[in-house]
C-alpha cells in the first residue's frame, strides 16, 4: 500500500500527518509504529490523522493521535496546530479558524495574521479523578492556589501538580531543567500506579518572564516540546504564583505562549512543513506484534 504523508513539526516536537479525508486509512497499532519508527519508517513523535467530521456534528475535522508506540491518545497540542496548518495548505478548508473534535472533546484552533496559529485548548481539570490520579491516601501541599501532591519516585518523593488537559500531566517544578533527571526519572513517572493511564512527566523551572520546559511524554519519551505539557506546566506556575499569564514557555524546540485567565487555555506557537512524500508500507519490517 502506497502511503501519501506529510512531516511537521511544531516547536521541534515532530509529526507524520497523513489525509484521512481523501483516502480510507485503519491501521492498526503495529502499523502505527512502523510509519513513526525512526530507523525503519518514516520518523515522528506522533502519527496524526485528518478525518472527516463525524455525521451530524457540528465540527469541521476529527483528529487522531498516535504515539510512537502506536496507542492512541487524547490530546496534542503541538499536533493541534500543524493539524490546522495542514487542512488549510492542503485546501481541506478555507476557514483560518475551525472547530476539530478530538477523543478528549472539541479544540478551536487559528491561524494568525503573523503564520502562527493559537489553539482553544479548554479548561484544565485538577481533581485527581478527573487525571485520573489515584489519591488515596495521600495528603496535598497547598501552593498559592494550587494543591501539590507526593509521588514516590525511586525512593525518593517529588511534589507534583496534576494537571489534565485533556490528557494527564504530572508536573514538578526543578532548579535546573538541563540537569533535571527527565530520562531517569520520567519513565518512572509515566508508569507510577498511581496514574492509572500512564501520565505525561513535565520538569519546570520559573525563569524571568516565563518558565523553561521539558518533559517526557507518555508512549514517545522525551520530545522536543510538548503543546499540552506546557499548558499544564504554564496553569500550574500560574496557579503556584510562579508565573502570571501570558507564560513564555521555552522548550528545546522553540517558544510557546500560554495564556490562562481561569477558563479556556489558549496556546499560541508556530507550525511548519518539512517535506511531503510517499511510502510503500509493505516494504517496510514487520511489526514485532499487532
Amino acid at each position: 500500500m502506497k502511503l501519501r504523508f506529510t512531516k511537521m513539526h511544531g516547536a521541534g516536537n515532530d509529526f507524520v500527518v497523513i489525509d484521512g479525508v481523501r483516502q480510507r486509512i485503519d491501521f492498526t497499532p503495529g502499523q502505527w509504529r512502523r510509519i513513526a519508527d525512526r530507523h525503519f519508517g518514516i520518523g515522528a513523535d506522533q502519527v496524526l490523522l485528518v478525518e472527516p467530521a463525524p455525521a451530524g456534528s457540528d465540527v469541521d475535522f476529527r483528529y487522531r493521535i498516535f504515539n510512537a508506540d502506536g496507542g492512541e491518545v487524547e490530546q496534542c497540542g503541538n499536533g493541534a496546530r500543524c493539524f490546522v496548518r495542514f487542512v488549510v495548505d492542503q485546501g481541506l478548508t478555507a476557514k483560518r479558524a475551525i472547530r476539530v473534535a478530538t477523543m478528549s472533546g472539541v479544540i478551536e484552533p487559528r491561524l494568525e495574521a503573523d503564520g502562527r496559529i493559537t489553539v482553544d485548548m479548554g479548561p484544565p481539570a485538577f481533581e485527581p479523578a478527573r487525571i485520573p490520579f489515584d489519591a488515596a491516601g495521600l495528603a496535598p501541599r497547598p501552593q498559592g492556589q494550587d494543591d501539590t501532591w507526593p509521588l514516590a519516585v525511586d525512593g525518593a518523593t517529588r511534589w507534583i501538580s496534576v494537571v489534565s488537559m485533556g490528557n494527564p500531566h504530572a508536573v514538578q517544578f526543578v532548579d535546573d531543567v538541563d540537569t533535571a533527571p527527565v530520562a531517569s526519572e520520567g519513565p518512572l513517572i509515566e508508569h507510577s500506579p498511581r496514574f492509572p493511564a500512564r501520565v505525561n512527566a513535565g520538569f519546570a523551572q520559573p525563569v524571568p518572564g516565563g518558565i523553561r520546559l521539558r518533559v517526557w511524554e507518555r508512549g514517545a519519551g522525551e520530545t522536543l516540546a510538548c503543546g499540552t505539557g506546557a499548558c499544564a506546566a504554564a496553569v500550574a506556575a500560574i496557579r503556584r504564583g510562579l508565573a502570571i499569564s501570558p507564560v513564555q514557555v521555552h522548550t528545546r524546540g522553540g517558544l510557546l505562549s500560554i495564556a490562562w485567565d481561569g477558563g479556556s487555555v489558549f496556546m499560541t506557537g508556530p507550525a511548519a512543513t518539512v517535506f511531503e512524500g510517499e511510502i510503500d508500507l509493505a516494504a517496510l519490517p514487520s511489526p514485532d506484534s499487532e
